[in-house]
């Protein structure tokens, strides 16, 4: 499994949200719990990862793909438990990112708004919960300043059962570039990165819905992108970039 590495900025926004769902200390122990083993399994991956990028440059952009796949973790785990708090939680973490539309972008597929309304559909009628759903869809309508720079640019695909929708990028010399593709979680999704000669430089296919890659190049140049779709049904993806 694939570890989760959350950005330090993502603990302040963790906290607050906990002290907010005091009526779910259960998630709170449960998510804090689960967030410290993943790191801690993560740590040597964090260190070799701080290591190799030393000399490249991460853009504010590269940072706000991460903190959305954070988000679209915690959201993964709030399904699979029908627990409201997490997702409100991703939604959260979510927010503070602002995203920039590409070319025919399309709906994006994971907004604030959409695991809001998750987590009502989890409440069973819990007062607290609705309450904090309804204060958080007031506070996350839009992002006036961020950490994150303008936000990673996304566009939003209909990728066919058992196929691949490819397309390549310009990768700048000196920085880092983080490609994600956040599916609607019909299908498994994996994703691969080659460089101008074919060469594959990363590959994500950990058989879940929301595959990242990062790549590190001295030199730019185009890259190839590939998103394959694993299951027998069509999905709706959501690609990320910076």
């Amino acid at each position: 499994m694939r570890p989760i590495l959350v950005p330090t900025r993502l603990w302040g926004t963790m906290m607050k949200t906990f002290a907010r769902l005091r009526p779910l200390p259960t998630l709170a122990c449960v998510l804090m719990a689960g967030l410290a083993v993943a790191c801690a399994a993560g740590s040597r991956t964090v260190a070799e990862a701080v290591q190799a990028d030393a000399l490249m440059t991460i853009s504010p952009e590269a940072e706000g793909v991460t903190q959305i796949v954070t988000a679209a973790h915690v959201a993964a785990w709030g399904r699979t438990h029908s627990d409201p708090g997490a997702l409100i939680m991703a939604a959260r973490i979510l927010a503070e990112v602002p995203v920039r539309p590409g070319i025919d972008s399309g709906e994006a597929v994971l907004t604030p708004d959409s695991l809001l309304d998750e987590a009502a559909t989890f409440a069973n009628g819990s007062q607290g919960v609705l309450d904090a759903i309804a204060r958080l869809r007031t506070g996350t309508r839009g992002v006036r300043s961020s950490p994150f720079g303008q936000g990673p640019i996304f566009q939003v695909r209909e990728i066919k059962a058992r196929e691949t929708y490819g397309f390549e990028v310009e990768a700048r010399g000196g920085e880092v570039l983080r490609v994600a593709a956040i599916g609607d979680g019909d299908t498994n999704i994996d994703m691969s990165v080659r460089d101008e000669g074919g060469a594959l430089v990363c590959e994500d296919g950990f058989g879940d819905h929301y595959p990242v890659c990062t790549v590190q190049r001295r030199q730019g140049g185009k890259v190839r992108i590939d998103i394959v779709n694993r299951g027998a049904v069509w999905t709706k993806v959501q690609i990320l970039s910076n």
